[in-house]
């Protein structure tokens, strides 16, 4: 499918994502960073924000094959087999974060540039970390991280985070990239503020400007403002949500970056679309089966990546079966269903189920957050010039909001279209036994148990 993985390159001499925050340096460390003039930028014209000029050092980086690969790397993997406009690519994505990282410093620097000091070396750096972060991507995306590599090495702990940030630094060594080291070191750390394996920050100058791109004290960052509006747009699904008024609304107070109280829900809209597009797009059970035939041809051929999978008709190999969604009552306590726990739920059938007849999909789907409402780590403000900063708490809002914020989803796939009813009916006594009741919003259609038979 035209997917593939570049080289992991060269290993940076200190892990970036166990590095401290650094302070911004100063422009003495090059007086020509993050200055240029138009007649040194270039125009590209994407579909989504429209025209988004590159400065040099930027280009530089786009140049590079690196970059480049980006446009054979769908953003949504294999979506697109079952929503065909989903075949947007991270390239795409990058320039569309890089831009709007752009945007926020340029809100920010407007209204507190002389309150925060905020400088062009700011608001390059910042545009970097937003241009680059996606690069450690591998094929397929989320796949390749979350799905292959646990199956081929366990207990992996690989994130396109930390590949990210190896990879740029392979690519300025590479291609004679012209950046101070203190600058690279902070683009990198904007990289990962985000992942698990970012360390606490202390307070440091400016370091509100590390919640920008990769935002991991509330997960309000401009990532996710580019990628919910381009996946609901390639997959033609509405979204309510409007990011310009975060971005014009945001402001610093206490090295954080707050919201006007009135925006509330319009922060509430940014969990709860991606939330949406958790349950209706990236984990659709077509999507998941897709997926799960994909690793076990990855498994199989397993370091050999340069594969090409022909998938005329996905439902020829996989079979789904039936979901649940686990109660919420059990949330807690939930442990991930297994292939085993199906194949030992199976009570009387003409057919003797083994565990590698049963593939398992656990889904999660939550607010950023886990189980708690993100919005309890967000700071508002009462109105432009107050310096008072506070939280929300929905009730305070309004009552119709969910008392939850995770949904389970465990979803069940017989890997031979003969095996459906056995396998059917052996998730059908899982959750009687577990739950005392069958959770499943319908059974398993006839035509499907009986189709093959």
């Amino acid at each position: 499918m035209g997917e593939y993985c570049g080289g992991g390159g060269a290993a940076a001499e200190e892990d970036p994502a166990m590095a401290l925050v650094t302070p911004l340096p100063t422009n003495n460390s090059n007086s020509n960073y993050g200055c240029f003039d138009r007649c040194s930028t270039k125009q590209v014209f994407d579909n989504l924000h429209g025209n988004i000029s590159l400065d040099p050092l930027a280009r530089e980086f786009v140049d590079t094959e690196e970059f480049q690969r980006l446009r054979d790397l769908k953003q949504l993997g294999l979506t697109y087999l079952v929503y065909p406009g989903a075949v947007h690519t991270r390239f795409e994505h990058s320039l569309g974060v890089y831009w709007l990282a752009g945007e926020a410093m340029n809100n920010l620097r407007m209204y507190q540039g002389e309150e925060l000091g905020i400088d062009r070396v700011d608001v390059q750096t910042v545009k970097l970390a937003g241009l680059l972060h996606d690069i450690g991507h591998g094929p397929f995306s989320h796949l390749f991280e979350h799905e292959f590599l646990p199956h081929v090495v366990p207990g992996s702990t690989w994130c396109h985070e930390d590949m990210s940030t190896l990879l740029l630094d392979s690519i300025v060594d590479k291609h004679a990239i012209d950046i101070e080291a203190d600058h690279l070191k902070i683009v990198k750390e904007m990289i990962v503020a985000s992942s698990k394996s970012a360390t606490t920050k202390s307070a440091k100058e400016k370091h509100f400007l590390y919640d920008i791109v990769a935002n991991g004290r509330n997960g309000i960052d401009v990532d996710k403002f580019d990628y919910i509006d381009r996946d609901c747009r390639a997959c033609g699904l509405g979204c309510n949500f409007q990011y310009w008024r975060l971005l014009q609304g945001m402001q610093v107070m206490g090295d954080e970056i707050c919201y006007p109280a009135k925006d509330y829900l319009s922060i509430h809209k940014l969990f709860m679309t991606r939330a949406d597009l958790h349950r209706t797009v990236y984990t659709h059970a077509k999507v998941k089966a897709v997926e799960l035939m994909l690793v076990d041809a990855l498994v199989e051929a397993n370091e050999y990546l340069g594969i090409a999978l022909h998938a005329q008709d996905p439902t020829d190999f996989w079979k789904f079966c039936n979901e649940y969604s686990v109660p919420k009552d059990k949330l807690e306590h939930f442990k991930n269903i297994t292939a085993k726990d199906i194949v030992c739920s199976q009570k009387s059938s003409k057919v003797l189920l083994k565990e590698e007849d049963v593939a398992v999909s656990n889904v999660k789907i939550d607010l950023t957050r886990g189980k708690d409402n993100p919005l309890g780590s967000i700071k508002f403000f009462k109105d432009f010039g107050c310096d008072e900063k506070f939280p929300i708490t929905d009730e305070r809002v309004s009552h119709l909001l969910p008392a939850i914020n995770q949904d389970r989803i465990v979803r069940v796939y017989a890997k031979k279209p003969e095996l459906v009813e056995a396998v059917s009916e052996a998730f059908e006594n899982l959750q009687l036994r577990m739950y005392g009741e069958k959770t499943q919003v319908h059974d398993t259609p006839r035509k499907k148990r009986i189709r093959f038979h």
